[in-house]
């Protein structure tokens, strides 16, 4: 149990870090299947494998799929590759382990709190920003962070990475263009923004004419936000919006 916390602690804390199983085993072995350790990037570690040449060498390979970001089976004859008398196998799956992905919801009407309702369940770690404090008042779903501060105040606070999904639906157009426009070009995984169609061209015109961003860097911005399923009402934008980021989470 100690380990799985530790698991999600480095999530949360977005470490890089990866997870290595025993999960098939043959013969004298240090350890059996179900044997687990943790591998951070700066190669300490948390539980065991079994020590040796063998822990060594799992070491040096989780650092390397960490780096790769992909999960691999490795395979060691404990005799020939390590020269361990115990001389079994050992079959070691290592995956490394995602940071959780951070939703930035800009704006705290109702199709915001539907969305919240739903990504609280599909690992994402929610910020629901507004500078109305009624309405940040009015979300009482655990494990929301609410920040009640005007925009231009909190985007410099806000860290961005790969694992960053922004989802602009203030209740003015200007505050959309203005956190648009200082988003588009910080890291992210998403970046969308609701409203028509004649508001998504109005921006596209107002950013290139401004060049704030090239007419590239607005194709990538999901605007009007969410699959199109003809969706009314807060509660079906909200699953039209986060069908697409499920499907670029998954993709």
């Amino acid at each position: 149990m100690k380990l799985w916390n530790e698991l999600e602690a480095l999530k949360i804390a977005r470490e890089k870090a990866a997870l290595c199983i025993v999960v098939q085993t043959k013969g004298s072995t240090p350890r059996k299947v179900g044997a687990k350790m943790i591998v951070k990037a700066d190669a300490s570690i948390l539980g065991s494998i079994g020590g040796g040449n063998l822990e060594k060498k799992v070491i040096e390979n989780a650092l390397q799929q960490i780096k790769k970001k992909e999960a691999k089976l490795f395979r060691h004859d404990l005799l020939q590759q390590h020269n361990m008398c115990c001389g079994g196998t050992v079959e070691i799956y290592i995956e490394p382990i995602k940071a959780m992905n951070k939703l930035y919801l800009f704006g705290a009407g109702h199709t915001a709190n539907a969305l919240a309702r739903v990504a609280r369940n599909l690992d994402f770690d929610i910020f629901v920003i507004d500078d109305r404090a009624e309405y940040i008042n009015s979300f009482e779903l655990a494990g929301v962070n609410k920040m009640n501060m005007a925009y231009n105040d909190v985007l410099e606070t806000l860290p961005f990475d790969e694992n960053t999904y922004i989802l602009i639906m203030t209740y003015e157009h200007a505050y959309d263009r203005e956190i648009l426009a200082y988003c588009i070009n910080k890291p992210h995984a998403y970046i969308g923004m609701i409203g028509s169609e004649r508001k998504v061209q109005l921006t596209k015109k107002m950013f290139i004419e401004g060049k704030i961003s090239s007419n590239e860097e607005l194709e990538k911005v999901d605007m009007p936000m969410g699959i199109d399923i003809n969706a009314e009402g807060p509660e079906e934008i909200a699953i039209s919006i986060m069908a697409k980021l499920i499907q670029v989470k998954n993709g």
